[in-house]
C-alpha cells in the first residue's frame, strides 16, 4: 500500500519466478533485479567456506555415521547438493535445505525434492514436444532465463528459475548460458519423478524396476535385460499417442539416465538413431537402435562406424546388440546380440 512507504525501508522479494516490472505508473516498477547480479550471487545459498568455518563439526559427525573420512564427506555433499550458479563465472552454492537436512538427520537424501512435485514443469515438457535429452545441452540469454513471458513456448526458463537446470557455462562472445543439473540429487530425483510420465512404469514398480535392469546388465544376461524392456513397450504400446520417435527417444533417455546412476552409460543421439554404450565391471554393451528398420541395419551401423572399436583392447566382455523399434506396432519388435 503506497500510504505506508515511509514505513518501508527496503524491501526483499525472493522465490522461483520474476516479478513483472512493465507498468510505467505505480505497478512495481522500480525494483533493483539482483538475480543475475555477481556481487549477490551467493546470497541464497552456502558456500562451501561457510560450511567449513560453520558446519565442520556437524560434517565430522555425517562422516563417522557414514563410515568414510571427512574429506571423502566433504566431496559427498558436494556431489550431492553443490553446484548453483546465478551468474557467469561464480562461485557454486549448496542448496541450504538440502544441506541442513542432512546434517540434521546425518544422512544423505533427496531432501529438496521430496517438498514438492514439479507436475506443471512435466506438463510444459509434454505440451511443448520437449526432448529430454537437451535438458543438460540448453543454451539460453539472460533475458531468457528471467523472464516468463514465453514459458509456455519454450519451458526452459521454467525448469531454471524452479531450480532444476542452472548456469554450466557462459560463451562471452555470444552472451550465452551454458544449462545443466547443479548436482546427482536434482539429476536424480527429477529422472524419478519423470519415469511414470515417460514410459509405461507406475510410480509404485520404480523400486523394482531398476534394479532389476542393472542386475541383468552386472551378471551379463542380455537375454534378461531384452526381455525386460521388451515387455516395458509391450505394456505401455496402447496407451502411446502422438509423436512415436519422440515417445521413444524420451522413454529411453529416462531409462539411461536411472541406469546411469548405478552403471556407467553414455549416450548419443543423432536424427532419430540413437547409439548406447553401457559399461559395468565385467561387461560393456553396444547398442545401436533404429527405428522402422531392422536389426541387421543396426549391428551394421556399429560395425560400419566402428562403435566397438575404442573397447577392442579392454579385457571385459563386450556384446554388440541391435535393437529395432517401430512407430506403427508402437513397440519394440526385435533384437539380436552378437559378441
Amino acid at each position: 500500500c503506497k500510504t505506508q512507504d515511509r514505513y518501508i525501508k527496503l524491501a526483499f522479494f525472493t522465490g522461483v519466478t520474476k516479478f513483472s516490472k512493465v507498468s510505467v505508473f505505480s505497478d512495481l516498477n522500480n525494483l533493483e533485479d539482483i538475480s543475475m547480479d555477481k556481487q549477490y550471487a551467493t546470497l541464497c545459498g552456502i558456500t562451501e567456506e561457510e560450511i567449513k568455518k560453520v558446519f565442520d563439526d556437524e560434517v565430522n559427525e555425517l562422516a563417522q555415521q557414514e563410515g568414510i573420512d571427512k574429506k571423502g564427506c566433504y566431496e559427498q555433499l558436494a556431489r550431492h547438493y553443490d553446484g548453483y550458479h546465478f551468474c557467469e563465472d561464480s562461485e557454486g552454492v549448496y542448496n541450504p535445505f538440502s544441506l541442513l537436512n542432512t546434517l540434521k538427520r546425518k544422512k544423505f537424501s533427496n531432501y529438496w525434492f521430496e517438498t514438492g512435485t514439479p507436475t506443471f514443469l512435466v506438463e510444459v515438457l509434454k505440451k511443448n514436444h520437449y526432448q529430454l535429452d537437451n535438458l543438460t545441452e540448453e543454451l539460453a540469454t539472460a533475458d531468457d532465463l528471467t523472464g516468463l513471458d514465453t514459458a509456455m513456448e519454450n519451458p526452459v526458463p521454467l525448469i531454471y528459475q524452479s531450480g532444476y537446470l542452472t548456469i554450466k557455462g557462459y560463451d562471452k562472445r555470444f552472451r550465452m548460458y551454458k544449462l545443466g543439473y547443479p548436482n546427482k540429487e536434482v539429476e536424480e530425483g527429477f529422472a524419478h519423478f519423470l519415469m511414470p510420465f515417460y514410459t509405461p512404469v507406475p510410480r509404485d514398480r520404480q523400486n523394482f524396476f531398476i534394479p532389476n535392469f542393472v542386475s541383468d546388465l552386472e551378471q551379463g544376461n542380455v537375454e534378461g535385460f531384452m526381455t525386460r524392456l521388451q515387455a516395458l513397450f509391450a505394456d505401455g504400446s496402447y496407451q502411446v499417442v502422438g509423436d512415436m520417435e519422440l515417445y521413444f527417444q524420451n522413454c529411453m533417455a529416462v531409462i539411461m539416465k536411472l541406469l546411469g546412476f548405478y552403471v556407467d552409460v553414455e549416450r548419443h543421439t543423432s536424427n532419430g538413431r540413437i547409439d548406447i554404450v553401457v559399461k559395468t565391471q565385467d561387461y560393456i554393451y553396444v547398442m545401436e537402435l533404429k527405428l522402422d528398420d531392422t536389426v541387421e541395419a543396426a549391428l551394421r551401423q556399429i560395425e560400419e562406424k566402428g562403435y566397438a572399436l575404442p573397447y577392442a583392447a579392454d579385457s571385459r566382455t563386450l556384446y554388440k546388440i541391435g535393437i529395432s523399434f517401430s512407430t506403427k506396432t508402437r513397440r519394440l519388435e526385435d533384437w539380436r546380440a552378437v559378441r
